[in-house]
């Protein structure tokens, strides 16, 4: 194992700790800080159950970063890191300290763009929250998700990786990407574990895509990228500690709208041309993977919509119309109902990894898994309009 995926995997579990750790205060005070979900209207759940999972989320990530931004503010004075790290030179410590003065210089230069990225992600993670508690109008949540996701596609110059022309395509795209996949996470967050094993298993496949595909540039792995996605996985990981079934706390709005905004941008972050084929031709099929990685949160979020506006309702009215609602009616219990979605968003992320090493050829036959999969799910729900009514 190399130590660039070493360093990653130890900052996912730094994130983890911490979020897991930040949680416990947060499920003790929640009901003190109005954010405690009642049973009634559609909520499935028969307890009143804290939803600031997002806080220790937040503190996860926010943590992380800032611990790696000031170890790459420490790691640029050469003297700090003259001396090395005392013992044995293949010690887990010392490869640690390695990959990270290798690295420092390039985590440091994109410093700015990352807390950016954290002040966009607290301003969601704040509306989500005074929507867990308030509540707020459509109107209001989807234009502080337009207004962030403009300011980082147009303020940062973040945006889709693209081989057409005007370029003003690309950024309207990449804007409704990113409120896309906000809105794709928030509408997941029905069931426990369900939302954050999804996010865990997207943001960490998208985390071996980046150590796996060259920055054309410098020919190294996407480090910062990579890593920032290993952070969110971690993060969510150590909220699954108090999220699986029977939920302590479940991720609420603030912790949706966060993850889904941090997920989107990593992968707008990403460079998917850095990889060849074996004669040498790049692999513009490559941008792809993100929509194979998240091919179950988009399709979730359809199906959802075209039920309601099909049914004569709001699309944005809550309801039991979810993927995993319409599983548990075919049968299913609600842990296997879980398990399948998270089976099937796993196959989904390994297509996203292995769309970015194969020819266009192998990349259509990757699309036909995905295609595959998501069909499948549509034929047993077909048998849903044909059981009989009891």
């Amino acid at each position: 194992m190399s130590d660039t995926v070493v360093l990653v995997l130890a900052v996912a579990g730094v994130a983890g700790i911490i979020s897991g750790l930040a949680l416990f205060p947060v499920r003790r005070f929640a009901e003190e800080l109005g954010l405690l979900d009642r049973p009634g209207g559609h909520s499935s759940h028969t307890v009143p159950t804290p939803l600031g999972g997002g806080i220790g989320i937040y503190c996860g990530v926010a943590g992380t970063v800032g611990l790696a931004i000031l170890a790459a503010w420490w790691l640029q004075d050469p003297s700090h890191v003259a001396g090395g790290v005392p013992g044995e030179t293949d010690s887990l410590l010392a490869r640690l300290w390695s990959a990270a003065d290798t690295h420092a210089s390039g985590v440091w230069s994109r410093a700015a763009d990352v807390i950016w990225l954290l002040v966009g992600g607290t301003i969601l993670l704040l509306l989500g929250l005074w929507d867990d508690r308030h509540g707020l109008s459509v109107v209001v949540r989807l234009g502080v998700q337009f207004g962030i996701a403009a300011a980082v596609v147009f303020g940062l110059g973040i945006e889709l990786t693209a081989f057409f022309q005007p370029g003003w395509m690309t950024k309207l795209l990449s804007v409704l990407w990113i409120v896309a996949v906000i809105n794709s996470f928030n509408m997941l967050d029905n069931m426990d574990a369900l939302s954050g094993g999804i996010a865990a298993i997207i943001a960490g496949a998208m985390a071996v895509v980046m150590l796996t595909t060259p920055d054309p540039d410098t020919d190294h792995p996407q480090l910062l990228v990579a890593a920032l996605l290993a952070v969110v996985a971690g993060s969510l990981v150590g909220f699954l500690f108090h999220n699986r079934p029977p939920a302590k706390i479940f991720m609420g709005d603030g912790g949706s709208y966060f993850v889904g905004f941090l997920i989107a941008v990593s992968m707008l972050m990403a460079t998917f041309v850095g990889g060849q084929s074996a004669d040498g031709t790049l692999r513009p099929h490559a941008v792809l993977a993100p929509l194979c990685a998240m091919a179950v949160p988009l399709y979730d979020m359809t199906t959802v919509l075209w039920i309601r506006i099909r049914e004569g309702r709001s699309p944005f009215q809550g309801d039991h119309s979810h993927l995993s609602h319409r599983l548990v009616e075919l049968g299913l219990s609600r842990t296997a109902a879980v398990a399948t979605i998270h089976l099937i968003t796993a196959t989904c992320g390994l297509s996203a990894v292995l769309m970015t090493h194969v020819d266009t050829l192998q990349a259509i036959m990757v699309l036909g898994i995905v295609c595959c999969m998501l069909t499948l799910l549509a034929i047993l729900e077909s048998t849903r309009s044909r059981r009989p009514k009891s």
